[in-house]
């Protein structure tokens, strides 16, 4: 009894969906992350919050959330005392309007940091779902 097999190699387009799902898992986590990171940012006059952003990397499959913004280290970190090997004594500075001011820097406000590392179960989450489907 001769019996014809033929094997059909499926194996490319297998890994070109299964890098297409988790480019949109990524895309997802980002936004998400994107958007508890600003709803946890101190808002003052709103471009910090507004430069918040998420950029998925293809050739890495990874998806980083951050901003471009000057100053971002300085809120999510802190400053002089309040910044581990900060700056221990005390400064002046003077505003806008000219007045001066004493200060020993200031707390730290994360709002990077726990937008990724307090989700992580919603990340997983989406990853799965994104993969399952």
């Amino acid at each position: 009894m001769n019996v014809d097999i033929e094997l059909t190699d499926n194996s490319n387009l297998a890994r070109r969906e299964l890098e297409a799902a988790c480019i949109r898992a990524l895309e997802k986590c980002g936004l998400v992350a994107e958007g508890y990171a600003k709803r946890l940012c101190p808002v003052d006059t709103g471009n910090l919050r507004n430069s918040i952003t998420h950029l998925v990397d293809i050739s890495e499959l990874l998806c980083r959330i951050g901003t471009n913004s000057e100053y971002a280290a300085y809120v999510e970190l802190g400053t002089g005392k309040y910044y581990p090997g900060g700056r221990q004594t005390p400064w002046v500075y003077q505003d806008a309007k000219g007045k001066w001011h004493l200060t020993y820097g200031q707390r730290a406000q994360p709002y990077l940091k726990p937008a990724v590392a307090d989700h992580v179960p919603q990340y997983k989450d989406i990853i799965e779902r994104e993969l399952h489907g």
